[in-house]
């Protein structure tokens, strides 16, 4: 089983501050209190190919993540997808960005995956992730405008 989730909200920045800050890829511990720890694994700027590898605290536990940009499409989208095996991943995820006035309009957001045990626990995540979509994005808001 799998479901998607979602936030959006309009940042009072420029859209090419809003996707370089997106972009960098390091900067989910500002917005994501689940994210302990993030690098870059990869060389070079971020873009398709790009690896990044987390350290994440979610129910308790701690896990390890690795993500792929699959998509770089400055300044609008960003597309990721999770490459490690966990009990549930966000098997598809994004930035969408479009100008808004003087700010940007951001949606954020991923599709999450159930794979062995985690089938049975998914869609507890999906649910749980879906009432924090709007927050979410009010985070990402905060940490940009910061």
């Amino acid at each position: 089983m799998s479901g998607r989730f979602e936030g959006t909200t309009v940042i009072d920045r420029p859209i090419e501050e809003v996707f370089q800050f997106l972009a960098a890829g390091t900067n989910d511990p500002k917005f994501s209190p689940r994210v302990q720890k993030i690098v870059q694994k990869t060389d070079g700027p971020p873009g398709v190919g790009t690896i990044f590898a987390s350290t994440v605290r979610d129910a308790g536990m701690t896990t390890e993540r690795e993500f792929e940009l699959t998509e770089f499409d400055p300044p609008r989208r960003i597309r990721w997808a999770e490459r490690s095996k966990n009990a549930v991943t966000a098997v598809e995820g994004g930035y969408d960005l479009e100008p808004a006035g003087d700010g940007t309009k951001l949606t954020v957001y991923n599709v999450l995956e159930g794979h062995g045990i985690g089938k049975l626990v998914a869609p507890l995540a999906v649910r749980t992730a879906r009432k924090d979509g709007p927050a979410f994005a009010l985070r990402i808001k905060s940490a940009i405008e910061g």
